[in-house]
């Protein structure tokens, strides 16, 4: 790790249907990044462990998960993919998706990673996105996911969350990205964002 032994990180925001995800992978796919998004935590604990079985007792009840635990599984994750090489973190730039997801996580956080850029999907128009997760659903064959009420909660809660930790970093490090644009110009805008900073980490280039 550089940066007084932080993970060199880019922050990957956006409301419901923004498609961060999508975006987050296909930089995943490019020599010199490493897409994480908080869900593929969740999903490679051992539910044996200590902190699978803090996480089983949790979500079985439906309840949340506590940011400090969820900043531990988080840091437990990365630091056996650093061991395992999967991640290497003195040629690789850290995308995170998904975390933090509030300005508790944020502060947190700060002792594990250096952010170098927080690239926010934005998007103006509520109802466009709506209407963009509505068809989503239904083509999933999500039903209940496709429901208004649901749709614009799900929006309501990710402003309430969101907006604090976005506002956490200082404003030269935000960018802003149209959600609404295609997702191949969606891609090349945050291209032009990540690219000069990889090649700043990185002046003597990646491995292909």
């Amino acid at each position: 790790m550089q940066n007084n032994q932080r993970y060199r990180t880019i922050l990957l925001f956006g409301p419901p249907g923004a498609g961060k995800g999508t975006q987050g992978k296909i930089l995943g796919l490019i020599p010199g990044f490493l897409h994480l998004a908080c869900g593929d935590v969740f999903r490679a604990l051992d539910s044996t462990s200590e902190l699978g079985k803090i996480f089983t007792e949790y979500s079985s009840r439906g309840a949340l998960v506590p940011d400090d635990v969820t900043v531990k599984m988080w840091r437990e994750y990365t630091c056996n993919q650093a061991v395992r090489g999967t991640y290497k973190p003195g040629s690789e730039l850290l995308i995170l998706d998904g975390i933090p997801r509030n300005l508790n996580q944020a502060r947190l956080m700060e002792a594990h990673i250096h952010v170098l850029s927080l690239v926010h999907l934005a998007c103006e128009d509520e109802d466009a996105m709506v209407e963009r997760l509505r068809r989503r659903a239904l083509k999933e064959n999500r039903a209940d996911d496709a429901r208004e009420e649901v749709i614009r909660h799900r929006w309501t809660v990710y402003e309430e969350e969101t907006q604090p930790v976005i506002d956490y970093y200082p404003s030269l490090l935000v960018s802003a990205v149209d959600a609404l644009a295609t997702p191949a110009e969606v891609l090349q805008h945050i291209l032009e964002l990540v690219a000069p900073i990889q090649q700043a980490c990185f002046p003597d280039g990646v491995e292909a």
